[in-house]
Protein backbone atom coordinates (compact mmCIF):
# COMPACT_ATOMS: atom_id res chain seq x y z
CA UNK A 1 0.00 0.00 0.00
CA UNK A 2 1.34 3.41 -0.97
CA UNK A 3 0.49 6.36 1.82
CA UNK A 4 0.10 9.87 0.38
CA UNK A 5 1.65 12.22 2.56
CA UNK A 6 0.13 15.58 2.23
CA UNK A 7 2.47 18.51 1.70
CA UNK A 8 1.74 21.91 2.74
CA UNK A 9 2.86 24.74 0.79
CA UNK A 10 3.36 28.22 1.98
CA UNK A 11 2.02 31.12 -0.15
CA UNK A 12 2.48 34.99 0.69
CA UNK A 13 -0.22 37.38 -1.19
CA UNK A 14 0.41 41.08 -1.01
CA UNK A 15 -2.84 43.12 -2.77
CA UNK A 16 -2.57 46.78 -2.74
CA UNK A 17 -6.13 48.63 -2.30
CA UNK A 18 -7.28 51.82 -3.90
CA UNK A 19 -6.52 54.56 -1.35
CA UNK A 20 -10.16 56.11 -1.77
CA UNK A 21 -11.55 52.76 -1.12
CA UNK A 22 -13.61 53.51 2.91
CA UNK A 23 -12.61 50.88 5.88
CA UNK A 24 -16.15 48.99 4.86
CA UNK A 25 -15.35 48.60 0.87
CA UNK A 26 -11.51 47.27 2.22
CA UNK A 27 -13.39 44.76 4.88
CA UNK A 28 -15.46 43.54 1.99
CA UNK A 29 -12.80 43.27 -0.59
CA UNK A 30 -10.79 41.10 1.81
CA UNK A 31 -13.29 38.94 2.50
CA UNK A 32 -13.84 38.44 -0.81
CA UNK A 33 -10.07 37.74 -1.59
CA UNK A 34 -10.21 35.00 1.30
CA UNK A 35 -13.42 33.29 -0.56
CA UNK A 36 -11.38 33.18 -3.94
CA UNK A 37 -8.32 31.49 -1.91
CA UNK A 38 -10.70 28.74 -1.03
CA UNK A 39 -10.04 26.24 1.66
CA UNK A 40 -6.58 27.17 3.39
CA UNK A 41 -5.06 27.85 6.80
CA UNK A 42 -4.30 31.36 6.78
CA UNK A 43 -1.20 32.24 9.07
CA UNK A 44 -1.42 35.69 9.26
CA UNK A 45 -3.62 38.69 7.71
CA UNK A 46 -1.62 41.95 7.96
CA UNK A 47 -3.02 45.34 7.26
CA UNK A 48 0.14 47.38 6.49
CA UNK A 49 -2.14 50.53 6.13
CA UNK A 50 -1.99 53.52 3.16
CA UNK A 51 1.53 54.29 1.31
CA UNK A 52 2.67 56.28 -1.21
CA UNK A 53 3.45 54.49 -4.51
CA UNK A 54 6.53 54.82 -6.37
CA UNK A 55 4.69 56.19 -9.42
CA UNK A 56 0.77 56.63 -10.44
CA UNK A 57 -1.15 53.23 -10.41
CA UNK A 58 -4.81 54.35 -12.11
CA UNK A 59 -4.32 57.72 -11.12
CA UNK A 60 -3.66 57.21 -7.43
CA UNK A 61 -0.69 58.59 -6.01
CA UNK A 62 -0.74 56.06 -2.46
CA UNK A 63 -2.26 52.47 -1.78
CA UNK A 64 -3.43 50.83 1.06
CA UNK A 65 -1.59 47.31 1.43
CA UNK A 66 -2.71 44.61 2.88
CA UNK A 67 -0.79 40.76 3.56
CA UNK A 68 -2.32 37.80 3.40
CA UNK A 69 0.23 34.41 4.52
CA UNK A 70 -1.43 30.99 4.45
CA UNK A 71 -0.98 27.36 3.81
CA UNK A 72 -2.38 24.95 1.87
CA UNK A 73 -2.46 21.20 0.50
CA UNK A 74 -4.17 22.02 -2.66
CA UNK A 75 -2.70 24.09 -5.27
CA UNK A 76 -4.29 27.73 -5.18
CA UNK A 77 -6.95 28.21 -7.90
CA UNK A 78 -6.18 28.73 -11.38
CA UNK A 79 -8.41 31.92 -11.63
CA UNK A 80 -7.11 34.01 -8.21
CA UNK A 81 -4.96 36.07 -10.61
CA UNK A 82 -7.77 36.81 -13.03
CA UNK A 83 -10.46 37.77 -10.65
CA UNK A 84 -7.73 39.82 -8.55
CA UNK A 85 -6.67 41.87 -12.22
CA UNK A 86 -10.16 41.98 -12.64
CA UNK A 87 -11.26 44.19 -9.90
CA UNK A 88 -10.96 47.48 -10.25
CA UNK A 89 -10.44 48.39 -6.72
CA UNK A 90 -7.24 46.18 -6.66
CA UNK A 91 -4.25 48.37 -8.07
CA UNK A 92 -1.69 45.54 -8.09
CA UNK A 93 -0.91 42.13 -6.12
CA UNK A 94 2.06 39.61 -6.24
CA UNK A 95 1.09 35.88 -4.96
CA UNK A 96 4.70 33.67 -4.15
CA UNK A 97 5.43 30.62 -2.93
CA UNK A 98 7.33 30.55 0.19
CA UNK A 99 9.18 27.93 1.60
Amino acid sequence: MCDTIAVMRNYDLVVIFKSSLKEEGRKKLVDSIKKMIGDVKMVKEEDWGQKPLAYTIKGELSGYYFLFRFESENVVPADLNKKLLTNTDILRHLLLRTK
